[in-house]
């Protein structure tokens, strides 16, 4: 059994924090899907009615909302059980989910130095894991 696998059994946190990560991402994917079928929003007092009506009746807007709230659940789960200095640097776990779902799934061009910065935080999380 994988290392990860065996820590998730035994550590509830991480299952929590790990989930609350994805849940985070998933919700930010869709936030982005929604908001890209609006096209191009300005903030604007005589707007505004218009813009939350169009953000609230978008289902990808909704569906991503529930699941980013979701993800908030876990995270407040992970924090009754862990050090706020332990569970944080997790959360930029969501840099590396999010740079492959903008490269993937919405074909952004992504630079080596995005790359090599999201590598970074990557390596820090791992370091973090393991104290």
């Amino acid at each position: 059994m994988s290392a990860l696998v065996m820590q998730l059994r035994t550590n509830p946190a991480l299952a929590y924090i790990l989930t609350s990560v994805v849940c985070g991402a998933i919700g930010q994917v869709l936030l982005k899907k929604g908001m890209a079928t609006m096209g191009p929003v300005t903030i604007a007092v005589s707007r505004l009615p218009a813009i939350l009506l169009g953000i609230a009746t978008n289902p990808f807007v909704v569906v991503g909302l529930l699941i980013y709230v979701s993800g908030t659940l876990f995270w407040l789960a992970a924090l009754s059980r862990v050090d706020l200095s332990f569970a944080y640097p997790f959360a930029s776990l969501s840099y590396v989910l999010m740079l492959a779902a903008a490269w993937f799934l919405f074909s952004e061009n992504i630079s080596w130095m995005r790359i090599l910065g999201t590598v970074v935080v990557a390596l820090g999380v791992v370091l973090i894991s393991r104290s």
